[in-house]
């Protein structure tokens, strides 16, 4: 049975190996990278950040909803998730307050601070 393993290794061993060739043109593979800006990465950092936040606070709000449900009538449970609910609702206030005024500045100055970042619509 050794000598079985041995023979197994051995073939093992002598499976040609395929590698892929692949042929990196000058430039080819990067030719989005010539348009990015420091201001594009500083706007992409925005609406990213602006985005989290807007999530975090929107499962804060969900999370106060579930635990005013499940306080079964405790009243400082019911205390403490009605608080949850109040600040959470503030930072998304405060959050869609910043997003129109960056979008108020971007139609008065033509600054565009938040680069591709639009409200959904039904509109196509």
């Amino acid at each position: 049975m050794k000598t079985l393993k041995d023979k197994i290794k051995l073939l093992a061993l002598a499976v040609p190996a395929y590698a892929q060739d692949i042929e990196f043109g000058a430039g080819q593979d990067f030719e989005g990278l010539e348009a990015l800006t420091a201001g594009g990465i500083v706007s992409g950092a925005i609406s990213l950040i602006m985005l989290v936040v807007a999530l975090i606070f929107f499962f804060m709000l969900v999370w106060g909803g579930l635990r005013w449900v499940m306080s079964q009538g405790d009243k400082t449970n019911v205390e403490n998730a009605r608080n949850q609910i109040t600040n959470a609702l503030i930072g998304l206030a405060i959050v869609f307050a910043a997003w129109a005024i960056m979008k108020l500045i971007e139609i008065l100055f033509g600054i565009s601070i938040l680069g591709g970042l639009t409200i959904p619509t039904f509109n196509p």
